[in-house]
């Protein structure tokens, strides 16, 4: 029973991530539909950043209240159904509206597996289940082109999506006695042993505010590396667009393969060594950017970013009842989201700012400067007394 809900929740991470990379690959036939400036995709994306802050702020209260496979079937479902929504969207405002739901079913989903995921299994079951996710994101823009091929249209892009995320909200919903006897470790009913923690309460505990801006800096990495990987190819290394989304794509690549491997090496190093170890290849890949090794040291840079990346945020993640706590990691894992989405909505559009002026051969540097400052707030971290005893 126990290998079955684990099979349930890898699907789950396929799922969640396949709506990910929609609204990009769909956005250029969008935006002439509606007859808007290409540039709100950003408001579509913003409110739906908004909204996953806000359901990952709530993720404690809720499945302390609904238990994590009730939360995980219902915000999948809220997802399904925003995902429909936004299929028989006639206009922008209608996509603006469904956003919304869009962006709570996500947050929640996301922090509530996440946390079960930390407190029942090993470690190397959360690399392998965010490799998960990268699949499903990777998928998502073929089943896009597909539906864009022979005369089709992107409201059948994401029709295909929706179906696929009620089809999961049923596997779900039939799952759920799974979920209520797994393994007899902090069972899901124990997480209404205690009130849930308020903002200002996690706010206080010691090393919360250095995992917090830790989550901030490795998805504010993560994000404006995805998005501004390719341009910079294109401006500093003056490669062709098609040329520098293929070598751009190795970034994808490292973090998919990266994380699939990480499953393994988590047999012989703890979460702490995992976390160091992709700061380490992070920082190799930044050096390889910055020699003058022309446009294959950029593509073989961006390779290694990205396997550097794959053990963080996973590792950062299922450490988190070992540093504050099992009757605390939900409420941590819930604050870690939102300030992995805050990175991932300010920084990427910061660094276009600063290339306007300074040009797009500031990645590099910039990039740096983000790894430098979360390896000092993550060491700090790990330098603090954490309270342990609160374990369930």
């Amino acid at each position: 029973m126990v290998h079955l809900l684990l099979a349930v929740i890898y699907l789950a991470f396929v799922s969640l991530g396949l709506p990910d990379s929609l609204l990009g690959t769909a956005w250029p036939e969008m935006y002439l539909q509606f007859d808007v400036p290409v540039s709100y995709a950003g408001a579509v994306s913003l409110i739906i950043s908004a909204g996953t802050v806000f359901s990952s702020l709530q993720s404690d209260r809720l499945t302390r209240r609904l238990g994590a496979g009730r939360l995980t079937a219902l915000s999948v479902a809220m997802t399904a159904a925003a995902l429909f929504g936004f299929s028989c969207s006639s206009s922008f405002w209608m996509l603006c509206l469904w956003a919304i739901p869009y962006g709570l079913g996500a947050g929640s989903v996301d922090a509530a597996l996440n946390n079960y995921v930390a407190l029942h299994y090993a470690s190397r079951h959360m690399s392998w289940l965010h490799c998960m996710w990268g699949l499903g994101a990777s998928a998502g823009p073929y089943i896009m082109s597909y539906a864009l091929s022979g005369g089709g249209t992107w409201n059948l892009g994401y029709q295909i999506i929706g179906v696929i995320q009620c089809v999961l909200t049923a596997v779900l919903l039939l799952s759920l006695p799974l979920w209520r006897g797994d393994t007899g470790k902090a069972q899901e009913g124990d997480a209404g042993a205690a009130s849930s923690l308020t903002l200002r309460q996690i706010w206080r505990l010691p090393g919360a505010r250095e995992v917090m801006a830790s989550f901030f800096c490795y998805c504010a990495m993560e994000s404006t590396a995805i998005l501004w990987g390719s341009s910079y190819l294109v401006l500093h290394h003056s490669l062709s667009a098609e040329t520098a989304a293929v070598y751009a794509g190795l970034f994808y690549v490292g973090i998919t393969a990266g994380r699939a491997l990480s499953g393994f090496v988590t047999m012989r190093l703890n979460d702490d060594q995992m976390i160091r170890l992709g700061q380490g290849i992070v920082f190799v890949g930044l050096v390889t950017l910055f020699l003058p090794l022309g446009p294959v040291g950029g593509a073989a840079g961006l390779g290694l970013v990205g396997l550097g990346c794959a053990p963080i945020y996973p590792c950062i993640i299922h450490s988190t009842p070992a540093h504050f706590g099992a009757e605390r990691s939900q409420a941590m894992i819930g604050v870690e989201m939102a300030s992995a989405y805050v990175g991932t909505s300010l920084m990427p559009p910061l660094f276009g700012l600063l290339a306007g002026r300074l040009g797009a051969g500031l990645l590099p540097g910039y990039l740096l400067v983000i790894l430098v400052l979360m390896i000092v707030l993550y060491g700090r971290l790990t330098a603090r007394a954490v309270p342990k005893q609160d374990a369930a």
